[in-house]
């Protein structure tokens, strides 16, 4: 996904310490109210995938299915990463309204 905005605002929110990666960094900002979007990999496992997906439904998060592993850790300047929450909120906005633009994420 070469030039790809929404990654390349991930990698934004990265190195502005605004976007927690990994399952426990990524529950922990949800759990505390911190995370205003989660991003999980296309392809984190189903278990995973519904974890998240059910946390930030009970806290009113926007989750979002997006990339894969791979591509997601790159943008955030890690390893493979199977989710990633941003605590910007006008990162978030941002990201989000790409994500909704898109025909290969999903909600």
């Amino acid at each position: 996904m070469p030039n790809d905005r929404i990654l390349s605002l991930l990698g934004l929110a990265a190195k502005a310490g605004k976007a927690p990666s990994g399952g426990f960094a990524v529950e922990e900002s949800v759990k505390s109210g911190k995370a205003c979007l989660v991003v999980t990999a296309q392809d984190a496992s189903a278990g995973s995938a519904k974890k998240f997906a059910d946390m930030c439904r009970y806290y009113r998060i926007p989750c979002w299915s997006y990339a894969d592993k791979e591509a997601l850790g790159h943008a955030l300047g890690r390893g493979e990463r199977s989710a990633a929450a941003v605590t910007d909120e006008n990162l978030a906005r941002a990201i989000r309204k790409l994500l909704e633009e898109r025909s290969d994420a999903s909600v």
